[in-house]
């Protein structure tokens, strides 16, 4: 992995400690942060109507809006304007956010192996962690394409094989349920 030059960091506030990973924790432990972050990146949604209504979670409209606010501020997302609407704006993941994809692989693995999860819920993050490095550097580029350079997302890409896998996966649950 490339090292970010000293200009390249994130702006957090200051911490207690310098230590990497309660740096990153203050940044990201949050409840919805990497929810919101997950839902960027693994949804294609971009506006603020399509993460409220699109959160599984529930996300109250101001917690949505406060953590939007805090991941643009940080540097993990970039705000923009919507160019078919003069009053929306777009999210888009930053390089920074887009080098989640392992951490989010890596969560999505230890959860799928330790917690009572769904299975439709699972699919992608047990595709994600079969795949490994190979298949995370492919989705990196995919989101590097769709959120850096305005590409629209490939039809064949990583997403949507997760995508096609999570709705196969829900086909099962609602045939095997009635």
């Amino acid at each position: 992995m490339v090292q970010p030059v000293a200009h390249d960091k994130l702006t957090t506030p200051p911490s207690k400690s310098g230590c990497p990973i309660n740096m990153t924790v203050e940044l990201l432990g949050d409840r919805w942060s990497l929810i919101v972050l997950r839902d960027i990146m693994f949804s294609g949604a971009t506006h603020f109507r399509e993460l409220l209504s699109g959160s599984i979670e529930g996300i109250a409209s101001n917690i949505l809006a406060a953590r939007l606010s805090k991941l643009v501020d940080a540097g993990l997302l970039t705000r923009d304007d919507d160019p078919s609407h003069r009053q929306k704006v777009e999210y888009h993941l930053t390089e920074a956010a887009i080098q989640l994809v392992p951490v989010m692989a890596q969560l999505g693995a230890w959860g799928a192996r330790w917690l009572d999860t769904t299975p439709e819920l699972t699919v992608r993050a047990e595709l994600l962690a079969a795949g490994g490095p190979a298949l995370w550097e492919r989705f990196m580029a995919e989101l590097r394409a769709i959120h850096l350079h305005g590409a629209p997302p490939p039809t064949d890409g990583v997403l949507s094989e997760l995508t096609a896998a999570y709705e196969a996966a829900v086909r099962r649950e609602q045939e095997a349920a009635g």
